[in-house]
């Protein structure tokens, strides 16, 4: 019966759109910066600020994109699509087509669209969601389970993408670049019916209610330490595999090991949470989250099977993560901003926030201290680098958990 109830309310269609967004999101995150240092030897710093400046764009961005999804009626549609093509494009520029400027304004200009892109899709996409379950006493974990899993399988995808293609393409990151592109078109148009002005039925929410409520602002502090362990082992994933372990070609498989270990848990938490209840479950992932870390701290060169198990588990911790907290603060908006337009907007800009800290400050302390990607680096910047990539978030997961536990929500 649930699985009928899932098909006759579409959700499938929800799962291919995360697919793609989530494509779109971290991986992009993990691939860019090594691609364009690697590929035209731009500068790790110079990477970093300009990802950085994004993010200082998004401070503005994202709340006015908000502002605009909730004013959206009738054009949803053809304003989504139209973000969609902006995507795909972007993505093609970014990868596929040798800059015709200097690759750091390339760069800038093409990770810009991107993701203003991406923030529009995603904005618009989890409030319809609000609109989709409304008030449903578990729906919005349900159909939190169909939507994050497929973001957990599009993260593996394309984490994984650029590696098989080694062997059939010349250009794997061009290939990836257009095979996204056509994705992106299929998954719009199944969701172009979705798009309805349901979410906009009610007056818009002012951005102020929403801060000013205790629920919804602690559940955004949450998000916010949360998620930047993530972003900071996914911003240093690629350079932990191949300089701290030594395990060169193995990045790819790594990756989407851990990512495929979220996608394949996450309908699991899903069924924990409506078991045991939502907080209680994260609270037990976010525990695992930091034993992972703390164990990826004692790793040195060739322990590759150890970091695959802690691949394994810290990324089921990530399926707890990306599943409940959104559910969340979906029930939230869905009592105190039905629309969920503005209240995504700074959902989404907490989100992105994370990977500019992990951007602006690591890339260029990393780079500070000596570290060269692709070639031997000092005992000393090795050692660097492992309290970056486990030690950092470990202290993060603890606070995150302090702020978890302080938190009443209801049931």
């Amino acid at each position: 019966m649930s699985l009928s109830h899932a098909l006759s309310q579409r959700y499938p269609a929800y799962t291919g759109f995360a697919a793609v967004l989530s494509g779109a999101g971290l991986p992009i995150y993990i691939y860019a910066p090594k691609y364009y240092a690697d590929t035209y030897g731009v500068s790790l710093t110079v990477l970093g600020a300009v990802l950085g400046g994004l993010r200082f764009f998004d401070f503005v961005q994202d709340p006015l994109l908000g502002w605009l999804s909730e004013r959206l009626r009738a054009a949803k549609a053809i304003a989504v699509t139209f973000g969609a093509a902006i995507l795909a494009l972007s993505m093609i520029g970014l990868f596929a087509i040798a800059p015709p400027i200097d690759p750091v304004w390339w760069f800038g200009l093409t990770i810009t669209g991107l993701f203003s892109a991406f923030s529009f899709l995603t904005i618009n996409f989890y409030a319809q969601g609000i609109a989709k379950v409304g008030d449903s006493h578990d729906g919005h974990v349900r159909l939190a389970a169909w939507r994050e899993s497929g973001a957990l399988l599009g993260i593996c995808l394309a984490a994984i993408a650029p590696t098989l293609l080694l062997d059939y393409s010349d250009d794997p990151f061009a290939t990836f670049a257009w095979g996204f592109a056509i994705a992106t078109v299929i998954v719009a148009a199944f969701m172009w019916r979705e798009w309805t002005p349901a979410s906009t039925a009610q007056e818009p929410t002012p951005i102020r209610d929403i801060i000013n409520d205790p629920t919804a602002r602690r559940l955004l502090l949450l998000a916010l330490i949360n998620a930047t362990p993530l972003a900071v082992s996914s911003t240093l994933f690629l350079f932990f595999v191949e300089s701290r372990l030594g395990a060169q070609g193995w990045e790819g498989p790594l990756l989407v090991l851990f990512f495929l270990s979220a996608a394949v848990s996450s309908p699991f938490w899903s069924v924990l949470a409506r078991k045991f209840g939502a907080k209680p479950v994260l609270l037990w992932a976010m525990v695992l989250a930091v034993a992972s870390f703390g164990w990826a701290f004692t790793l040195g060169t060739g322990d590759v099977t150890a970091f695959a198990i802690i691949c394994v588990l810290s990324g089921a911790t990530i399926g707890a993560d990306l599943t409940l907290l959104p559910a969340m603060f979906a029930k939230r908006m869905s009592i105190i901003s039905p629309n969920g337009g503005q209240g995504f907007g700074l959902w989404s800009l907490v989100s992105k926030f994370t990977l500019a800290f992990a951007a602006v400050l690591l890339l260029p302390l990393l780079e500070l201290q000596g570290f060269q990607a692709g070639t031997d680096n000092t005992a000393q910047v090795l050692t660097l680098l492992t309290v970056l990539y486990a030690l950092v978030p470990s202290l993060l997961k603890l606070l995150a958990i302090a702020l978890l536990a302080m938190t009443k929500l209801e049931d």
